[in-house]
């Protein structure tokens, strides 16, 4: 008795997926199709395409004028999208996302003046579109003996730093190889990780099945690159037969064997693989399994169990890529959920919410038998639960928290647990006519108010939470509040006469007068909103909820300063900053100025200030006098030219002494 297991990754994947679809969703539009090249390595799908009206061609030359040309998932050169420019065609580009990203890299490095070496077959259609991104400055090398021989004759006298990509169906064991014989920590060389996620699982599914048994089926067409390589991938490690369909499957002479394993390509659709297992269930020396042993008549049964749609399914992930899960339903359907179909929340992936062996609860959206496909959604189960749960929340007052997803007109939504849920301009929290873009992609905690039962969509509201929040810091607030208390706390909004602060859920004002000790025309020119200030509360007018704060410190009191460090007689250096007509003034310190008379200009009788001074003029001038009290200032530059004219006498003075008293010895000596 025989076991059968089928690896877990095998069949379609997500590139080829989606290039059939396209064709179909074209075809059952009544669309003239022309595919540019086999869309598919799979003669049963391309039959079924040629059937409903596809054309295959070669050559962007043959289309017809009112002919939709495909370019299939393994992507084309910049040329052919020109040659259908041109023409003027409707074309629809089914290149694989994966295979575009290399097209482009490559034509970025290029553009950067670097050598592109390319690992893949060189006659294989994906690597032919990638070279067609190069510009003739490429070499393709098909395994690691041919990169060394190029590293070896070629590299060192190319000049060129190198970029190194691999087609996404790429032999993993063989790139690993590669990597081994590239010249290590050579900052002239630039590696791309390249080989789809898909395909690197494939073949390593592949290869960890084939090391557990003694034949393996590889399932794929003849000229499917992807399915070649999972048969050199698994004929490493026992018997392998590659093999198109189940009919094929009849015609081999199989040797006993215990345990036998099943892999196919990217271009197998799930009706093939499935078929292959019931060709292999036929014979009654076989017990086919699935990862684990089961009966076979029971499995049977199952597999072609019909779904349908909005049918609630249970199933077992088997692969995870960035852009869907596959699953295994245990019919003969391949299950498949998108993105959007797994989550509402922009920022997680695939592999965020499940991964291979995980089994998820599903909503069944769409049957395909034709292709043995159903598209399935976990966003609706988790909309139906959440759906419950926010009910629950709406009863209770609970406060829930979600990001922001999109700002709507009149609000803005977000998704909690899968519900929608609308939250009213109103609601938000923000004042009037404010921009509501500054919640986006916030996280905001909120509270129910309305549920939609019919659509199963709820109306939230963060003011209520913020104003239930402010309502119990202002009570803890009021009960231990005193005058001189200090707090740290962040500015909140700016207005002609102040700036209010939030001491933590409670605001405070701090007069224009108390932000700063010079005088200032408005807040905006000491503080912003956002910035964190240390303050302490001047008054509390508890019947009215207003709260006073200062903010200048007695220490930083240029006065105070001034008084420290000037006196009467002292010499300084002074800037003027505004003229009048009795005089000017002129800043001696940050924040505190001297007035200069009209009658200290100068020592002789002046008419207009402005003959003698101009604002920003730096002068030197004494300090004659301080007021105190009304904390004035006066200081003088015509005291300082007094004083240098007493200098002047008191040399002019000693000069004559000394004359006279030189003639006098003159006179005693004689």
């Amino acid at each position: 008795m025989s076991k059968v297991t089928v690896a877990k990754s095998a069949g379609f994947c997500f590139g080829v997926d989606r290039a059939v679809k396209m064709v179909y969703g074209e075809l059952e539009k009544g669309t003239k199709v022309a595919t540019l090249g086999p869309i598919i390595h799979n003669q049963d799908v391309v039959n079924d395409m040629k059937a409903k009206g596809a054309r295959i061609i070669e050559n962007v030359s043959e289309l017809e004028p009112d002919e939709t040309v495909v370019i299939r998932s393994h992507g084309v050169g910049r040329e052919v999208y020109d040659q259908i420019e041109a023409r003027g065609g409707r074309m629809l580009d089914a290149t694989c996302p994966f295979v575009s990203r290399i097209h482009r890299i490559v034509a970025e490095k290029t553009a950067e003046g670097c050598f592109i070496l390319i690992a893949g077959d060189a006659s294989h259609p994906e690597v032919q579109g990638i070279v067609g991104h190069c510009e003739q400055n490429y070499f393709v090398f098909k395994d690691n003996f041919e990169l060394k021989d190029f590293f070896e004759k070629t590299y060192k006298n190319l000049r060129k730093k190198v970029a190194i990509v691999a087609q996404t169906t790429y032999n993993i064991v063989v790139w690993g190889d590669c990597l081994n014989v590239i010249p290590k920590d050579d900052e002239n060389i630039v590696i791309f990780d390249t080989i789809c996620n898909a395909t690197d699982t494939r073949q390593s599914d592949a290869a960890e099945l084939a090391k557990a048994s003694d034949i393996m089926l590889v399932v794929g067409g003849r000229h499917s690159s992807n399915t070649v390589k999972l048969y050199e991938v698994c004929s490493r490690y026992c018997t392998t037969y590659h093999i198109e369909n189940a009919d094929e499957l009849r015609e081999l002479d199989l040797p006993g064997a215990e345990k036998i394993g099943i892999t196919a390509g990217a271009s197998t659709p799930a009706y093939i693989i499935k078929e292959v297992q019931t060709t292999m269930a036929e014979n009654e020396n076989i017990t086919n399994i699935q990862d684990e042993e089961i009966d076979f008549a029971e499995a049977i049964d199952q597999s072609f169990k019909k779904i349908h749609t909005g049918e609630k399914v249970k199933g077992i992930v088997v692969s995870v890529d960035n852009a869907e899960i596959t699953v295994d339903l245990g019919t003969k359907h391949t299950g498949y959920v998108k993105l959007e179909d797994l989550t509402d929340d922009p920022a997680l992936k695939p592999a965020d919410i499940a991964k291979v062996g995980d089994e998820i609860e599903l909503i069944v959206i769409k049957v395909n038998d034709a292709e043995g496909t159903a598209q399935l959604s976990k966003r609706k189960v988790d909309e139906q639960a959440g759906y419950e749960t926010v009910l629950k929340a709406k009863e209770e007052g609970t406060v829930l928290e979600g990001v922001v997803q999109h700002v709507v007109n009149k609000g803005v939504t977000l998704t909690y647990l899968g519900v929608r849920v609308f939250i009213p301009a109103s609601q938000t929290g923000l004042p009037r006519g404010a921009e509501l873009e500054q919640l986006l992609k916030q996280k905001v905690e909120f509270t129910i108010i309305e549920v939609t039962e019919g659509r199963k969509r709820a109306v939230g509201s963060i003011k209520a939470v913020q104003n239930a929040k402010k309502a119990e810091a202002q009570a803890k607030f009021w009960e231990s509040a005193n005058v001189g208390d200090t707090f740290v706390g962040k500015v909140k909004s700016l207005t002609s006469f102040g700036a209010f602060v939030d001491l933590g859920g409670i605001d405070g004002m701090v007069h224009i007068s108390e932000l700063s000790w010079k005088r200032i025309k408005h807040p905006s020119e000491v503080v912003n909103v956002g910035d964190t200030l240390e303050v302490y509360i001047k008054d509390l007018n508890r019947e009215e909820n207003r709260i006073s704060l200062g903010f200048k410190k007695a220490e930083d009191n240029p006065w105070e300063i001034f008084l420290a460090n000037y006196q009467v007689g002292d010499v300084v250096k002074a800037t003027v900053v505004s003229i009048t007509s009795f005089g000017a003034f002129a800043q001696i310190i940050d924040g505190v100025d001297g007035l200069i008379h009209i009658s200290q200009l100068a020592n002789k009788k002046v008419e207009n200030v402005k003959d003698i001074l101009s604002v920003g003029d730096v002068v030197d001038v004494k300090i004659i006098d301080i007021d105190t009290e009304s904390k004035r200032i006066s200081i003088s530059m015509r005291a300082l030219l007094e004083d240098e004219a007493e200098e002047a006498d008191d040399n002019a003075d000693e000069v004559v002494y000394s004359t006279e008293e030189a003639a006098a010895e003159t006179s005693d000596a004689e």
